[in-house]
């Protein structure tokens, strides 16, 4: 069912604090909170609901935990802990009496960020931009000059190595099979087990013959498990359906050589992950997806917002994102951009007009005013590192593809809406101090005019 809407009542409680009456209405949160358009998000998460059952969860309430989940890096249970001991968070998310008690379920988020996926997720950076410009710390002319670049959301896996991978495709059929009530002819947990610790071992010494061996020893057991389950599970359609994906991956893992053996599996619980290389000395490999970000060339009075970003995934050249990037650029904004500012990784792009794209140690056709531009084109590193320490985007954890791409999103809107909250903070400072320079030349006006009375 729909999601019920927050409305406040204004009615006094005895036994419990209005949360209005025990914190500062002009702290950022609350100025922020006032800011977002809530109905308009309502209207658009509706679409994703039932008319029948239970009623969801309150939009307001499930859109402020993410926004303060990614804004102030944190975990689910994190932010949930956190939630109860702040008056702030409990009013960003539209508690109307301070709460003792988290009053939901925390996989009520997973379930919910499920739910609305990307399609939906996309609004809250676009909402983010539409505040920063009408509050004047996004200006229009900030978004005709952009930075573009890609970088790796890793993903929350372990290294991977064919040998530890072997291992482990052999756990889970045994595991799968154990559940269902399988009786393999011997699982060889435990000889592989062994296997794998001298096959690392073996590995860091340098003796790569007995490497391989070890290795091998490992896909002839996977070999020999993969066969006493199909031979145990012929004909029942039932037990071919529960062992269907499991086998599957078990068949790439045993067969898979190189890197060049795509799309090869690199782990077991999330086979979507994909390694892209990255040539440097102290991370050649990264594991993930490819995430491309767009940003304001030039620093806006509020800081350097993110304009766009897309999780992308099949590991694609980075000058074949550019065209598809720019166009949603346009639908999020609504603005053209005039120059587009990109490293040297997108020559052969596939934007339709090349003469507004400035690549990186470009030399012909630059104006003094480009080349400045052009030197701000590297502020966008710097962005990406606080997007992944800060929020969370440095490692995702949530599931499947669509996770890589709510995950990315969400790390951006926590990144403008940490700027907002920066920027209403710098305003009301200021606004504070030229109230207190006024009341103290007041004070020093009445001063001198009483001086300049008449004694008698």
């Amino acid at each position: 069912m729909k999601p019920k809407k927050q409305t406040p009542s204004g009615a006094e409680d005895f036994f419990r604090s209005r949360l209005d009456n025990i914190i500062n209405l002009r702290h950022e949160l609350v100025i922020l909170a006032g800011k977002i358009d809530w109905d308009h998000l309502d209207e658009q998460v509706a679409p994703y609901f039932s008319h029948e059952g239970r009623p969801a969860l309150p939009t307001r309430f499930m859109v402020g935990l993410l926004l303060l989940k990614h804004t102030f890096n944190l975990s689910d249970e994190g932010v949930c802990e956190r939630w109860v001991c702040d008056p702030y968070f409990q009013y960003f998310t539209g508690e109307e009496f301070f709460q003792h008690a988290f009053p939901h379920e925390r996989s009520g988020m997973t379930h919910w960020r499920q739910r609305v996926g990307p399609d939906f997720l996309e609004k809250l950076v676009q909402e983010s931009l539409r505040i920063a410009h009408g509050e004047g710390a996004l200006r229009t002319k900030d978004l005709k000059k952009v930075t573009v670049d890609t970088t790796v959301q890793p993903k929350n896996i372990t290294f991977p190595t064919d040998a530890k991978l072997t291992y482990r495709a052999m756990v889970k059929l045994a595991a799968l099979a154990r559940k269902h009530d399988v009786k393999l002819r011997q699982s060889y947990i435990r000889v592989g087990k062994q296997a794998l610790i001298m096959s690392q071992r073996y590995a860091h010494a340098k003796q790569f013959k007995r490497h391989k061996r070890k290795l091998k020893f490992l896909r002839t057991r996977l070999g020999r498990v993969i066969r006493d389950i199909d031979r145990k599970i012929d004909g029942n359609e039932e037990r071919q359906e529960i062992f269907r994906d499991a086998l599957n991956l078990a068949v790439k893992i045993r067969h898979q050589k190189t890197r060049q053996d795509a799309p090869k599996v690199y782990s077991l619980h999330a086979p979507e992950v994909e390694c892209i290389g990255k040539g440097k000395a102290h991370k050649p490999y990264e594991f993930g997806c490819k995430v491309s970000v767009a940003t304001t060339n030039a620093l806006a009075p509020g800081g350097q917002f993110v304009l766009h970003v897309k999780a992308l995934h099949g590991n694609p050249y980075d000058g074949h994102t550019l065209g598809p990037v720019i166009k949603e650029l346009e639908q999020w904004t609504g603005i053209e951009p005039e120059r587009i500012f990109v490293d040297k990784g997108y020559a052969g792009h596939n934007y339709p007009n090349k003469f507004r794209v400035y690549k990186s140690g470009q030399k012909r056709g630059l104006t003094p005013a480009i080349k400045k531009e052009l030197r701000r084109r590297a502020a966008v590193e710097p962005l990406i590192g606080h997007m992944k320490q800060d929020s969370r985007m440095g490692r995702n954890y949530l599931l499947g593809k669509d996770g890589d791409k709510v995950n990315a999103l969400l790390a951006a809107a926590g990144l403008n809406f940490r700027l907002l909250l920066r920027w209403f903070r710098k305003f009301l400072r200021l606004f504070l101090f030229a109230l207190f320079n006024l009341q103290k030349s007041k004070q020093s006006q009445i001063k001198i005019n009483f001086l300049l009375q008449p004694a008698f």
